[in-house]
């Protein structure tokens, strides 16, 4: 299969995985199973997995690893990796989550990373996540609009236009019903919500159950060069890392002696990796591991392996914004449609250095992608990704990519038509490119 003819397809597909994929755990299973549906097999941590050439996946949680093993693939093989992330900033629900107060029904819910407050006014929002059951078993919930965060009326706040303050705790409730808290039951609606099983909301043990937006995706502006979508931070990576891997099997990728492609969309991103399923736990280490031993690999030829690597760790970037131009680098203004940028940070916030800067260029100068370099201004705090975890866990050499972004963070996000497209174009030519 191959990648999409235009632009506007890509997106087109990009917000159908993103109208799929409203938590983590619908990322990794949507990823699954696009990834079926193109061939590839899924393994099971708990089983023996055969060696040699041929496509897979796992999912742990809500994490994604797939590859593609070439024929001729030895137990020296390097991997070449797309890191991504299938997390975004937002809300999780609480213990005890049915709460309200004068005649409304409200969800308690625990912020979740750093989202833009504002942003999440005023929305139709939905619920979806995992629930465990008493026996172990796991069902994927997702309802329809739910929920809101609504705003006070400017009537009763009138300096609210002087600068809005908004209390985690106090006023991010937001309501899903009128009642009686005592009488209702949010667990109850979630469970009602499992598509093909008849769940009982007292079966439930345990929940991992985030708010997510209900807006469509959508193409806009002048020259529709504009695509708006919650969450592009960052399923716009992990889609291109999907497109990619998909066109790489399945077309006249993966050669004979070629790198073994990966990618590994890891979740918990946003609140530092720290997980069995994120990029600062073993995940990605125990599936190469894996891969290598059913290659024959010894301990040296495996350290031989992971020099041999490289990732690029794909995650959202900023463009310049043209109201607040003084907080950006004087010098590097990336702009939608512009290309994905090349990330770079002194204090290695981002993993880039001048080797991965020039591999970088030799890739986007291959595919006929533009790309943009990205630095913070010197007085703004920078961001950090999977990346410099990845190269420190693994000693693999990384460099940090993405598309650029204005409104990171919002419950909305923005980038250009253009950028997802070109960052999948790169990626499928990584995937067969040695370094």
């Amino acid at each position: 299969m191959p990648l999409p003819s235009s632009a506007a397809d890509h997106v087109r597909d990009l917000g159908s995985y993103v109208t799929a994929s409203p938590s983590s755990f619908h990322a990794a299973a949507e990823g699954g199973r696009r990834l079926e549906d193109a061939g590839f097999i899924r393994l099971d941590e708990l089983e023996p997995w055969e060696g040699g050439a041929g496509r897979f996946f796992v999912i742990r949680d809500g994490a994604l690893i797939a590859w593609v093993v070439p024929e001729g693939a030895g137990a020296a093989t390097g991997f070449n990796i797309l890191g991504a992330h299938t997390d975004s900033p937002s809300f999780k629900l609480k213990p005890k989550p049915t709460t309200g107060a004068y005649g409304w029904l409200q969800a308690g819910v625990e912020v979740y990373g750093g989202p833009l407050l504002n942003s999440w006014l005023d929305r139709e929002l939905r619920l979806a996540g995992r629930l465990v059951m008493l026996d172990g078993t796991q069902h994927l919930a997702a309802t329809g609009p739910l929920l809101r965060f609504p705003q006070l009326a400017i009537h009763l706040d009138r300096a609210v236009n002087e600068g809005l303050t908004l209390d985690k705790q106090r006023h991010m409730n937001p309501v899903w019903g009128l009642g009686d808290p005592a009488g209702a039951d949010l667990l109850g609606v979630l469970a009602s919500s499992v598509e093909g099983a008849d769940v009982d909301p007292a079966q439930i043990g345990g929940y991992d159950v985030v708010i997510a937006d209900t807006q469509a995706p959508a193409v806009f502006g002048g020259k529709g060069e504009f695509f708006a979508s919650g969450r592009l931070d960052n399923l716009s990576a992990t889609h291109a890392g999907l497109a990619a891997l998909i066109a790489h099997a399945s077309g006249a990728g993966a050669p004979a002696g070629g790198p073994i492609a990966v990618l590994a969309a890891f979740d918990h991103e946003e609140i530092g990796s720290n997980s069995r399923s994120g990029a600062c736990g073993p995940i990605l280490e125990d599936v190469l591991v894996r891969i290598s031993d059913g290659l024959g690999a010894t301990v040296g030829e495996r350290r031989r392996a992971m020099a041999a690597s490289f990732c690029l760790s794909a995650d959202a970037g900023h463009a310049v914004h043209p109201n607040y131009a003084e907080r950006h680098d004087p010098a590097n203004h990336p702009v939608l449609n512009g290309g994905p940028l090349l990330k770079i940070n002194a204090n290695q916030r981002y993993a880039t250095d001048a080797f991965g800067a020039a591999f970088w260029a030799r890739l986007c100068g291959e595919a006929g992608v533009p790309y943009q370099e990205f630095v913070s201004n010197n007085v703004m705090p920078c961001g950090s990704t999977i990346g410099p975890l990845t190269a420190t866990r693994l000693g693999i050499r990384t460099v940090d990519v993405g598309v650029p972004l204005l409104s990171m963070h919002s419950a909305r996000e923005l980038c250009g038509v253009e950028d997802p497209l070109r960052l999948a174009t790169v990626t499928e030519l990584f995937f067969r490119t040695g370094i």
